[in-house]
């Protein structure tokens, strides 16, 4: 069992979130081009080792967080919370 440390709740199980992806910059909407936003939306690089990642707690607070997950021993080293409201 997989257990994600969230910042208002406490340990709960992973199946209590939804994972909404890696951590990428945002290209800027006035000058980015198809191509660029084609590479954000659809593109991920699927790294072995420590991942910034952000989920969204849906069985608990429905709050988002951010956490460095190591994606080959899915344990994880760091936890922030998000102050975004929506994802991205």
């Amino acid at each position: 069992m997989i257990e994600l440390p969230c910042p208002w709740c406490g340990p709960r199980n992973v199946t209590e979130f939804r994972y909404l992806g890696e951590v990428t910059p945002r290209p800027d909407p006035a000058t980015a081009t198809p191509g660029q936003w084609r590479a954000y939306l659809y593109v991920r690089r699927n790294p072995l080792g420590v991942v910034e990642e952000r989920w969204y707690h849906t069985a608990g607070c429905r709050r988002y967080l951010r956490l460095h997950r190591d994606t080959g021993t899915d344990t994880v080293t760091e936890t922030d919370a998000d102050t975004v409201t929506e994802p991205r």
